[in-house]
This record gives structure tokens, C-alpha cells and sequence, in this order.
């Protein structure tokens, strides 16, 4: 009776050794994010010197809000010095976010940080025009941006005028259960402007060319594996549109995973000459969370109006 536990308490030890292995080794597992580091730097301020601080001084000129460049002194450039640049920067981001513009890493602003998004910079060759407060950054978009809070890029490219008819193609390596989700996206697209998009007979030929790519492939814009940057899109009229194929991607609402198709509709507003949007239910939003699914808003779709004169 007792060789008999014995032999059933081992098989139980070997099944769960087994197990743990096999999970051990599941590419989707809840790794650290990319963005991690910033959980400890909460509570951070000006005159702090903290290890990690110069992380987030490279996640800030990552997405275009922190310029050493061309400031007076370039000495806190690579440092965990929490200098004066620095504090500006974030009171920018919060800006932008629709947070309180304390300069100070607080708990909603690290939490936002944290929100895995877009990797398309919010503010490209220093303009900012995603910040509520329209009259104090330089460009002329018009009037209309009291009331909106699309953008675009600089410069405002656009696809020509005898170019409203597009191919999309999905390059080697495109997971099959992607296509009909960016197919759909296309569609809705399409369905909302004077575009009509079609799948190319030679992908390799597209005017849109989506693909499925890992941490640094090659376009200066290096992926980060699960987490942290999801997708990214040039501006017209380069049509490239890449996934983090790192991601563990869904179709649908599914928990823990990004919906392709939602990721699809923010990557092709890019495509069409679409900057990001301070307006949370928009499309054009820089952040998504996992688990859920969003649509085209009012203020993605007034965008490509007034960008294209329809």
C-alpha cells in the first residue's frame, strides 16, 4: 500500500515537474512588459537621482517628448538625473493625456506610461499637436482643432489625389488568422472615406505591405518583444504596416491578448496620413489595453475629411 502512494506522490511530482516545464516555455506567459521599469519610479520629481531614470528618459525620446539636442546643456542627456528637461517633458505628456500637469511621475501618469500602445512617436521633429492646448504649439491646422484632436503628420502627407484606390498584401510570415481582421479593418476604412482597398494579386507589389516582425527589423524603429510597443505604420506614401510578432495576438475580445483588427484600424489611420488622438475613444488613441475591441470615432473620421478635402 505504501509503494503504491509512494509511486503515486512520484508520478504527481514528475507530472507537475513536466507541467511546469512545458509552461515555462510558452512564449505567451505573463513576461515583465517593456515598460515595467517605470512602476518603481513612481513618486519621482525634479532634484531626484534614481536608477531607471535614464530608461525613462529613452521611452520620452522615443515618442518625441524629450529633445536633449538642443538644449543649452546636454549633460543629463544619458544620466538618472532628474533635470528641469525632463520635468517639462512629462507636464507635456500629461498635457497630452488629459492628466494633471504636476511634472511629477504620480501614480495616473505611470499608470498611463505603463498602457502598451502604438510605437509611432506622439510628437514627431517637435511638433506637438496632440496637446489640448492648440494655441501654444506651431502649426496651422485652422480653427478646427479647438473642437477636435486628430492630428497629422508633419507636413500633413497624403496619398495623391488619383490615389484612392489601394492594394494591401501581406508579406512571408503573416499568421493566416491575421488576414481577415485587416481585411475588415480596410473595409471600414473604406466604408467611412473616398478609399477603396483591395488585396494586391502580388503582395509583394502592394501599395500597403503588412508584416509580422521581431524586436529590430531593420526600419530604425526596433520592436521590444510582449508588451510595451505593439504595431507601427509610416506616413503616406510608404505603406508599410508592422505587428510585434511578439505579441500574442487575438481575434476578437479575448483576455490578455490584442485584437488585430482594432490594432489594424489605428496602424491604416496612420497609413492614410493620421497623427495620434488625444480623444480616448478614438481610434487614433496612442495606447490599447488587452482584452478589448474599439471601432472608428467621429473624430478619427472627421480627420480624414478635412486631411483629403472630402
Amino acid at each position: 500500500m505504501a509503494s503504491k502512494a509512494f509511486s503515486l506522490l512520484l508520478f504527481t511530482v514528475l507530472l507537475l515537474a513536466f507541467l511546469s516545464h512545458v509552461t515555462s516555455r510558452n512564449p505567451h506567459d505573463k513576461k515583465a512588459s517593456p515598460f515595467d521599469f517605470l512602476k518603481h519610479l513612481q513618486g519621482c520629481h525634479k532634484g531626484n537621482n534614481v536608477t531607471g531614470i535614464n530608461e525613462l528618459k529613452d521611452y520620452l525620446k522615443k515618442f518625441g517628448y524629450l529633445n536633449y539636442s538642443h538644449a543649452k546643456t546636454q549633460t543629463h542627456a544619458n544620466d538618472d538625473d532628474f533635470d528641469e528637461l525632463l520635468e517639462s517633458a512629462i507636464k507635456t505628456y500629461q498635457q497630452n493625456y488629459h492628466l494633471k500637469t504636476t511634472g511629477t511621475l504620480d501614480a495616473k501618469t505611470v499608470s498611463n506610461m505603463m498602457m502598451p500602445r502604438c510605437g509611432v512617436a506622439d510628437i514627431i521633429n517637435g511638433t506637438n499637436s496632440m496637446s489640448p492646448d492648440k494655441k501654444s504649439h506651431h502649426h496651422n491646422h485652422g480653427s478646427f482643432h479647438t473642437v477636435s484632436h486628430y492630428t497629422f503628420f508633419n507636413g500633413r502627407p497624403k496619398w495623391p489625389a488619383s490615389k484612392y484606390s489601394l492594394t494591401y498584401g501581406f508579406l512571408p510570415g503573416t499568421p493566416s488568422q491575421a488576414r481577415s481582421p485587416v481585411a475588415k479593418a480596410f473595409q471600414t476604412w473604406a466604408a467611412n472615406t473616398h478609399f477603396t482597398f483591395s488585396r494586391a494579386q502580388d503582395d509583394t507589389k502592394a501599395d500597403i505591405k503588412v508584416s509580422f516582425n521581431s524586436r529590430d527589423h531593420g526600419d530604425g524603429s526596433p520592436f521590444d518583444g510582449p508588451g510595451g510597443t505593439l504595431a507601427h505604420a509610416f506616413a503616406p506614401t510608404d505603406g508599410r504596416f508592422h505587428y510585434d510578432a511578439d505579441e500574442r495576438w487575438s481575434v476578437g475580445a479575448v483576455p490578455n491578448a490584442f485584437d488585430l483588427e482594432t490594432v489594424a484600424l489605428h496602424e491604416i489611420g496612420h497609413l492614410l496620413g493620421l497623427g495620434h488622438s488625444s480623444i480616448q475613444g478614438a481610434i487614433m488613441f496612442p495606447s490599447i489595453a488587452p482584452g478589448g475591441t474599439k471601432g472608428l470615432h467621429k473624430d478619427d473620421i472627421d480627420g480624414i475629411k478635412v486631411l483629403y478635402n472630402v
